[in-house]
């Protein structure tokens, strides 16, 4: 008879936030290589968790892709909330709206290029194509706190044109210019 030595099992390490750090660092990586770039590999690899974590948590890539994106599209439509809800009127609003732009939206390199990370995928992606009417939906909610429904609409449109010509443009509206455009449409 041999002699058979079991190395003994290691504990399972309770872990429960790991489906969020999962979701963050998706984030990170869609942030730093695009979608195109981000695997499961790689988000477990930003996340320090091991490979197989990524097929106990998401079905596939693309869940952990709307996950994500969900959660960045949460994140600015509270700022949206945030902003307008404390507007007293609407030349209150006007200001937020510039603020939201100027310094919320195009604030922040990461964000700015998880958006257009967003955008572009949705376009070949139904089910983050549903993130962003999702998004789009709650924005113009909180813009109808002080816009008609039209109004909220065309302002929305016009707060994603500003973002992606900025994102985009190598010379990059200033502040300045993003105040005209919106005083120009809104008053």
């Amino acid at each position: 008879m041999s002699d058979l030595t079991t190395t003994p099992r290691r504990p399972r390490r309770h872990d429960p936030g790991r489906r969020d750090r999962l979701i963050d660092a998706a984030l990170t990586v869609i942030a730093e290589r695009g979608v195109a770039g981000t695997t499961h590999r790689e988000i477990a690899r930003v996340a320090d968790v091991p490979l197989g974590s990524m097929t106990y948590h998401f079905a596939s890539l693309d869940e952990v892709l709307a996950e994500a994106f969900t959660r960045h599209a949460e994140s600015v439509a509270r700022v949206f909330d945030e902003r307008l809800g404390a507007a007293q009127d609407r030349d209150a609003a006007v200001e937020a709206v510039i603020t939201l732009v100027s310094d919320d939206l195009l604030g922040s390199r990461h964000d700015l290029i998880l958006t257009v990370e967003l955008y572009v995928a949705a376009a070949r992606k139904p089910a983050l194509k549903a993130v962003t009417q999702a998004w789009m939906r709650r924005s113009r909610q909180a813009l109808e706190r002080h816009f008609d429904v039209t109004t909220a609409r065309e302002l929305d449109a016009l707060i994603e044109g500003l973002v992606l010509h900025s994102a985009l443009s190598t010379e990059p509206m200033t502040p300045e210019q993003i105040r005209h455009a919106v005083d120009r449409y809104l008053r």
